[in-house]
């Protein structure tokens, strides 16, 4: 399926990561970027929308350091989770890993980097990112 045709759905933003690409899907009538992508705008609630690759950098907005997690995380206890800011006011949440989260700091920059496809068979399937400074 070629990129144009893709339905602006969260397999779809995952299918993209897949692909080493950050996808969001941009409004053509206002202008904003959702991401994840989303099948209508939630500024103007247009449909008329296209796909925009975005910058693998952006700016840490806000984070919080998780030390109870799901059982398929708690070997990453404790561990930093935060929301990042690209371009356009595109804001994406993730782990952040390669930093003690003492380091962290708001309006630091992170690079998105694309992780391994997972091994288990539990749900969901889809490949992964995280941030990294």
């Amino acid at each position: 399926m070629d990129e144009a045709s893709r339905p602006f759905t969260i397999e779809s933003f995952y299918c993209f990561v897949k692909e080493k690409k950050l996808m969001g899907a941009k409004c053509n009538n206002c202008g904003r970027t959702s991401l994840p992508p989303r099948p209508m705008c939630t500024n103007c609630r247009s449909m008329d929308l296209m796909w925009q690759e975005l910058p693998k950098q952006g700016s840490l907005v806000t984070y919080t350091v998780i030390h109870v997690a799901p059982h398929r995380f708690s070997e990453l206890t404790p561990y930093p989770v935060g929301i990042v800011e690209l371009k356009e006011n595109a804001r994406l949440p993730g782990v952040i890993k390669g930093i003690d989260p003492e380091q962290l700091k708001i309006g630091m920059k992170l690079n998105i980097a694309f992780g391994q496809e997972p091994t288990t068979t539990e749900w969901p399937q889809w490949s992964r990112y995280h941030f990294e400074p």
